[in-house]
């Protein structure tokens, strides 16, 4: 993060600290408000109990609007739901906060969605990858 949307504060405002994670591969990452795919694959690289960061490259992104701008503002309080490939899952959130991180890549700032147990979110935090926690072949 490089601070310039006033990520401080939002760090101030967290309600739980967020672990660095092994960059998770996300598919369908859809918007429920619009019921319009936003983009076709991203990155979770941090999570909480309370929710997680995604990064999009902009190519990636589906809607010509987003693609062509600096911004993903106009998301923000969207309704979304993404897909973990390699776990066979689905998680649903809100976005609370989007920042650009240089020329191609976007960040998203995501909570879990409110019917989501705390249990559930401990536990999902827990099995998620760390950085070096797994070696590849």
């Amino acid at each position: 993060m490089d601070g310039s949307d006033g990520d401080s504060m939002s760090a101030q405002k967290r309600a739980a600290p967020r672990t660095e994670l092994e960059p998770i591969e996300v598919t369908a990452f859809t918007s429920l408000d619009h019921l319009t795919m936003l983009s076709r694959s991203g990155q979770i690289v941090e999570a909480s109990k309370t929710g997680f960061c995604l990064r999009v490259r902009r190519k990636d992104l589906v809607p010509r609007q987003f693609r062509e701008t600096l911004s993903l503002k106009a998301l923000e309080g969207d309704r979304v739901m993404l897909t973990l490939a390699d776990m066979g899952l689905e998680i649903s959130g809100t976005i609370k906060r989007t920042s650009r991180l240089g020329k191609d890549v976007f960040e998203i700032g995501i909570d879990y969605s409110q019917d989501a147990p705390e249990y559930w979110r401990e536990c999902l935090l827990d099995l998620l990858p760390r950085p070096g926690g797994f070696e590849r072949a």
